[in-house]
């Protein structure tokens, strides 16, 4: 079975088309990445599958159910996005914004029972934020911020996470931490993630799964060891690379 399963799929908006007619199956239980150069569709995939932008075109299916046959609430129980830039969570407390990830599960009005309050408690553990849990989500740092919300996702019980350039704002250091955590949480418990990202070496270090776009067209995937290579990058990015190996022995991928 695929997560995704995706066909002929195009996306336009007046005088323009997004997608071109993109086919690919994502991987369940994996952390794919989306890369490619700004514009080339990422985010837009990314939208389609959470169902925030409706395709003009094709079909796309997830868990083998096409996208209109689930309901929304449904759709909510098995899948958390996170968009870019998150609304704002003025006044409120880490713990009342992972809380918020039970909304799928009894609504605004429903009670909040014992097992609500035991999916928040897990999830801040998970995710390392019990220690935050009375701290106002506004004083926190970028990266305990976005683990904050990463929280929320796991409060969700969720089990397939879509993330639009979670580590765009922050600085090397939290980027490792959050891509970390996100790979923990697709290793460990089983879930799947697809993750838009800018920093080609961050997707060949954490993800084990690679879809690139250009310009609205597939332009390869496959795992990182295939995009890795500076024929492929150059192909992706339009620019002569190079790629390097660490005294690790994993490769990191330069302008030539």
């Amino acid at each position: 079975m695929s997560l995704f399963s995706i066909r002929d799929l195009t996306v336009d908006v007046p005088d323009r088309r997004l997608l071109h007619g993109l086919t690919l199956d994502l991987p369940p239980g994996r952390m794919t990445a989306l890369i490619g150069h700004n514009g080339s569709g990422k985010s837009t995939l990314l939208k389609v599958l959470a169902r925030q932008i409706a395709p003009s075109g094709g079909t796309v299916a997830f868990e083998d159910r096409p996208l209109p046959g689930w309901h929304a609430r449904d759709y909510a129980r098995r899948l958390a996005f996170l968009p870019q830039h998150p609304p704002p969570a003025e006044g409120m407390t880490v713990r009342e914004l992972v809380a918020l990830g039970r909304y799928p599960w009894h609504g605004a009005l429903g009670r909040f029972g014992p097992g609500d309050h035991d999916a928040v408690a897990r999830a801040m553990d998970e995710c390392g934020m019990t220690p935050f849990a009375g701290q106002l989500v506004d004083t926190l740092s970028g990266g305990e911020r976005q683990r904050a919300w990463l929280a929320m996702m796991v409060a969700q019980q969720a089990g397939t996470l879509l993330l639009d350039e979670p580590i765009s704002a922050l600085d090397i250091a939290h980027q490792v931490e959050v891509l970390a955590l996100v790979r923990r949480m697709c290793h460990k418990a089983g879930r799947s993630a697809v993750i838009v990202l800018h920093e080609v070496n961050m997707a060949a270090r954490f993800c084990d799964h690679v879809v690139a776009l250009k310009g609205g067209h597939m332009a390869l995937q496959g795992d990182p060891a295939g995009l890795m290579r500076p024929d492929a990058l150059e192909h992706i990015y339009g620019l002569p690379m190079q790629v390097l190996t660490r005294p690790d022995g994993s490769p990191v991928a330069v302008p030539a």
